[in-house]
């Protein structure tokens, strides 16, 4: 059996690529752009990568065409696969239908930290000797890998609430079927697919309707967007994660013992179950990591192990991520593309280097921050760095409160990364901490920082 992707190198579909190369099955795939890292894990593992949508790319013994949420009509490969009548998938049914059928499927969800709870929960099932495979949407460190299949029964799959490609407008994770359903939180995003939040929160009721009622729903107890959906009906089992010390007798919570979130006690129902010493900071990634434990523990994982896993947890790449250290000063990469998420993402950096600089860099690249939908917000979520550094292209035709900007002494707005990299040059001295913050590869300038910087 062929399968020929159509837009191979994303995450998503390039994890797709591996599982079915896993099972045995021949795989191509062509994308617009065929770049690393996910270029590079593809071809280790013998996948033709071919540049570039003329049809001619696909081959003529392929059974099936997998088909990227990236694709829209107009597109030269996906015209020809609907002219010839060749038999194609998305990439979720895909996954559906050939890997995760007969599976425990265990979802991580939620508008932030679905990456790394994804990949804390296959690490603790993974340490307790279960095997799991898993499809995250990002790299693993404890793994090296973003996707694989095993003979487990047990299957994480990061959930995202995506479009799930042209031809099916539903929400990814519809397609997943999951038996233990992690939902972190849930907020606006994704503005080009998602006129509103109520859109949003619809299709994570669609998900809960498809859990079993022996399954589990874990979720954040005072989270409003996602007790609105609990409210439209919950036919599962469900486990709360907590604030610090208010855990109720269903619920999850935490003691820190470090204020970064880098040592903390573990809590269910009011009991110790055990302490975690690790790497990660921030609050979020403590919730994460309670998240990851409730999971875990509902497939038999007993939380005292998943509490020892966690401490050997290596975080996922592009979360906190040290680059390196020039003239000094220190720089770190961060996914976070969110006001929620640069806000905790800060604060818990702040606890970790204490009175040192903060120069925050954020780079407006995904839909909804170029739509200018967070303009309000988006600076207060940045007031715990000392100098901040918005990358904003001049075709951006909106502009944040004009009294916002005019009480900020340390705002930098900037339309290009050489002129990012000439403020940070003036502005940096030994000992700051450079934070980047960004969904996309922000045209390489980590390495031009540190270049620049030594």
């Amino acid at each position: 059996m062929h399968i020929h992707i159509l837009g191979i190198c994303g995450t998503f579909m390039g994890g797709i690529a591996l599982l079915a190369k896993q099972q045995g099955i021949s795989v191509s795939g062509s994308d617009q752009n065929v770049y690393p890292p996910m270029s590079t894990q593809l071809e280790e593992q013998g996948i033709e990568l071919i540049q570039g949508f003329d049809p001619k790319h696909i081959p003529e013994h392929t059974d099936c065409v997998v088909v990227g949420n990236a694709m829209s009509r107009g597109n030269p490969s996906v015209e020809y696969v609907l002219e010839n009548g060749l038999n194609y998938r998305s990439g979720p049914q895909w996954l559906a239908e050939n890997i995760i059928h007969d599976k425990w499927v265990l979802a991580a969800s939620g508008t932030h930290g679905k990456t790394t709870t994804a990949s804390m929960l296959a690490w603790i099932l993974q340490y307790a000797n279960l095997e799991p495979g898993f499809l995250i949407g990002g790299v693993p460190e404890n793994f090296g890998i973003s996707a694989r299949l095993t003979e487990s029964p047990f299957f994480v799959v990061e959930a995202d609430e995506y479009d799930t490609a042209f031809f099916d407008k539903r929400s990814k994770f519809v397609h997943y079927r999951p038996r233990t359903l992690i939902m972190n939180n849930l907020e606006y995003d994704h503005a080009d697919i998602f006129p509103d939040v109520e859109a949003i929160k619809t299709q994570f009721h669609h998900l809960i309707r498809i859990v079993p009622g022996n399954g589990l729903v874990i979720f954040p107890e005072r989270e409003q967007h996602l007790q609105d959906v609990i409210n439209k009906g919950l036919w599962s089992q469900q486990e709360l994660i907590s604030a610090e010390k208010t855990a109720s007798e269903q619920g999850w919570s935490y003691r820190l013992l470090a204020e970064d979130g880098s040592h903390f006690e573990v809590f269910f129902a009011g009991d110790k179950q055990g302490v975690v010493n690790w790497d990660l900071i921030g609050l979020h990634n403590v919730n994460n990591a309670l998240a990851a434990i409730a999971a875990a523990r509902h497939a038999g994982v007993p939380a005292k192990h998943g509490c020892e896993a966690l401490m050997q947890f290596k975080n996922v790449k592009r979360r906190m991520e040290f680059k390196g250290q020039a003239g000094g000063i220190k720089v770190y990469d961060d996914f976070a593309h969110h006001p929620t998420a640069i806000e905790t993402t800060l604060s818990g950096f702040r606890a970790k280097v204490g009175g040192d600089r903060i120069i925050a860099i954020v780079d407006l690249r995904s839909a909804t921050m170029r739509s200018g939908i967070h303009k309000e917000t988006l600076l207060n979520s940045l007031k715990l760095a000392d100098h901040i550094i918005i990358h904003k292209p001049d075709e951006f035709d909106w502009q944040f409160p004009q009294e916002q900007v005019a009480a900020l002494d340390n705002l930098h707005i900037l339309a290009d990364v050489e002129s990012i990299l000439a403020a940070v040059s003036a502005l940096a001295k030994t000992a700051d901490q450079i934070l980047v913050m960004s969904n996309g590869g922000f045209g390489g300038i980590h390495t031009k920082l540190l270049e620049q910087l030594g």
